[in-house]
């Protein structure tokens, strides 16, 4: 079940601020006002609404409208710059998110007019957030330690929202100069949790001001829902994580299979209105002498034929309760030399954070931690 928005105003759109501030007396204006302060400048509280006048602010306040930010209560550094956040929502429920930043902020410039434009330029803030949509999750891939939580609830609009707000503020982002780029990859499946994720991201484009296109959502193969977001006119990119080449394996591995086996999920891929330039994008854990054989590299390539789409690879990253173990190196390459072979655009993923259980199917260690 969904966590009811309250009086919450994160997650609220434009029209709906705007029906807000008509129901207080105010221009209607002042929903565009408040949209702004949300979003643009993503404030914390009420009081910070410096466009509004004091006694709306005040009438908000006393009315017990609240930003709703979700708590930071604990961060974890990286030793290669990802920082892993535990937050707190109202309810006492936790969330993790994730930042990733890129580059080290590159090389100084020669001093000259062109130099220190590149040296500005290079030392913008480039990076990606994991977002979650979910406490826990339901799906049950047994390689993903975000499974061993169960399914607790949903998160609201506003909750998913606030958790990059929260992240950009600590990370004192200026947007649209810096970069970043957001990744539903976090904790749950999105398309369980559809029309909130939907929502937040068309707040994202709107009001916080990141493109679609640097956006990528993935699933575990929801079917009904890759079709609805196919239908969007405002969407992410589309990433499907598939982790086996066969239904018998898969099924092993993402009981979520059972439901909607290869043959569906496949042909949903294949009708997947791509933009000009895009690529459907398969998402693959590797699991040492599981998935990871040249027999199953060339079962997938011979899978995924004609579909528009790359590959990523991605090593296991273990943890506690999870039984299967890291490939090799030189499988891994294997691997990907089968695919490039049969003219699929395959990358490895280099895992991030894995040392603070950031990195991709580890988000759970934490978050099971609840106030004293």
């Amino acid at each position: 079940m969904t966590q009811p928005p309250g009086k919450t105003l994160l997650g609220l759109t434009l029209q709906e601020l705007t029906s807000l501030a008509e129901d207080a007396g105010q221009p209607s204006y002042r929903g565009q006002q408040i949209f702004e302060g949300l979003y643009r400048r993503r404030v914390e509280s009420p009081d910070q609404f410096s466009n509004l006048p004091q006694a709306f602010r005040t009438a908000l306040i006393d009315g017990g409208f609240a930003v709703d930010l979700p708590n930071i209560e604990r961060l974890f550094t990286s030793s290669d710059g990802t920082v892993r956040y535990l937050m707190r929502l109202s309810d006492g429920e936790a969330v993790e998110s994730v930042w990733m930043p890129e580059g080290d902020g590159g090389e100084a410039g020669d001093g000259s007019e062109a130099g220190l434009e590149e040296e500005r330029k290079s030392s913008r803030t480039r990076a990606t957030i994991c977002l979650s949509s979910q406490v826990g999750c339901a799906v049950d891939c047994q390689f993903c330690l975000t499974a061993l939580l169960g399914m607790k609830r949903n998160l609201s609009a506003g909750e998913i929202l606030g958790q990059i707000c929260s992240v950009l503020n600590q990370q004192r982002v200026q947007l649209p100069q810096d970069r970043v780029n957001i990744v539903f990859m976090g904790m749950g499946e999105p398309f369980l949790n559809y029309d909130n994720f939907i929502k937040a991201v068309r707040l994202l484009v709107d009001g916080v001001g990141i493109a679609q296109s640097r956006m990528t959502v993935s699933t575990a193969g929801i079917v009904p829902r890759i079709y609805d977001l196919g239908a969007e006119p405002v969407r992410p990119k589309l990433a499907i994580s598939l982790n086996a080449p066969n239904d018998e394996l898969r099924s092993r591995l993402m009981p979520i299979n059972r439901k909607w086996n290869l043959t569906t999920l496949i042909a949903a891929a294949r009708d997947f209105p791509l933009r000009a330039r895009e690529r459907l994008t398969f998402e693959y854990v590797l699991l040492n002498g599981v998935n990871d054989s040249v027999k199953h590299a060339r079962e997938l390539a011979e899978l995924i034929r004609g579909v528009r789409s790359k590959v990523n690879l991605i090593a296991l990253n273990p943890g506690p309760g999870i039984s299967f173990s890291i490939p090799g190196e030189e499988q891994t390459l294997q691997f990907q030399k089968v695919l490039v072979t049969a003219s699929v655009p395959t990358f490895i993923r280099r895992p991030r954070g894995r040392d603070i259980y950031a990195a991709c199917g580890q988000l759970k260690s934490t978050v099971e931690l609840r106030a004293s």
